[in-house]
């Protein structure tokens, strides 16, 4: 795969040598969207020999930047190569390739449909469920395939938890919702069943507002209270990774402060891929930071390199406001 030089120590997602930034030599037709039109605004002619927005509207290859830091962060947990989605004959997604290292919290930002929530169900199979999909490329967790058709697609759910963008609890109780990942896989043991709610519920900073209520329907709980019962459902099982898809853009700022403190708590413990649309959470709460835009992945590196030095000036116009 052809490749062009970048000064400080850039290495691209792809196994290149550092300081080298991958180009798709195939870059697909340019998208007509309103997105689209409204970013190529805002790139000048100095601009555009740099610019992913201006590639993709040009229809000529783009780069994907990613700091070194990121490469040096090993062990890596997931590892994304080179990978693709269509939904139909629409591609979702273009050679996305990304590696998140263990126990730290990666955020994904990019305006609405560039691919964000779209990559991180992919990480546990869940657009399985929609019968035109179909990918390329390879996505791994740990040294276990996620794509590959051997895979133990229930097996590899528990080692991958996801948290949704509005907090769905079971009609059951609140210990019920919580150990149900346990009930499924057969176990029984009261004694365990009562550790593990325990432990979870304290995970996830909610074991002294419920712990007097715990044959309580789950319902009854406010919104916060059931985002954050939903996390100790999916941390329940000691998952590897876990997924979150907006997880306070339904709740109030109160709320929300104490899902991002639960998340800060979680980080080492668990490796956690977050999607927000709110950058400024991303940069209270990540470690890493992932820009997508259009279905590319454009610049991936420390949380606090993207937000105050990106070294891609579409990064840098889109955290400061000038489109999204």
């Amino acid at each position: 795969m052809p490749s062009r030089e970048l000064d400080r120590g850039a290495v691209t997602g792809a196994p290149h040598a550092a300081g080298t930034v991958a180009v798709r030599p195939d870059a697909d037709p340019a998208p007509s969207s309103i997105l689209a039109e409204r970013a190529s605004r805002f790139v000048s002619a100095d601009d555009r020999s740099d610019s992913v927005i201006a590639a993709i509207l040009a229809n000529r290859p783009t780069a994907t930047v990613v700091h070194a830091e990121v490469a040096e962060d090993v062990p890596h947990i997931v590892k994304i190569r080179g990978f693709s989605l269509h939904y139909g004959e629409k591609q979702a997604l273009h050679d996305v390739s990304l590696d998140v290292p263990v126990g730290k919290v990666v955020a994904l930002i990019g305006p609405s449909g560039c691919g964000k929530s779209t990559l991180i169900r992919c990480v546990n199979r869940l657009n399985d469920l929609i019968d035109s999909v179909r990918t390329s490329g390879v996505l791994t967790i740990g040294e276990t395939s996620v794509l590959g058709p051997e895979t133990d697609v229930i097996g590899l759910r528990k080692r991958v938890g996801m948290v949704f963008q509005k907090s769905n609890p079971f009609p059951k109780s609140i210990f019920e919702n919580v150990v149900y990942g346990l009930r499924i896989a057969g176990e029984g043991r009261r004694s365990v069943l009562r550790e593990v709610c325990e432990r979870s519920l304290r995970e996830a900073a909610l074991w002294d507002e419920v712990k007097d209520r715990l044959d309580e329907s789950a319902l009854q709980l406010s919104g916060g209270q059931q985002q954050r019962l939903c996390i100790a459902r999916a941390v329940a099982t000691r998952p590897e990774v876990l997924l979150m898809d907006e997880p306070c853009s339904a709740l109030d700022p109160v709320a929300t402060a104490k899902v991002e403190e639960l998340i800060g708590q979680l980080r080492g413990v668990y490796t956690v891929m977050i999607v927000t649309h709110n950058m400024q959470q991303a940069a209270r709460v990540s470690d890493y930071t992932a820009f997508m835009y259009l279905g590319r992945l454009v610049e991936y590196g420390p949380t606090e390199a993207i937000f105050q030095n990106p070294r891609c000036r579409d990064t840098r116009d889109y955290v400061t406001g000038r489109f999204g």
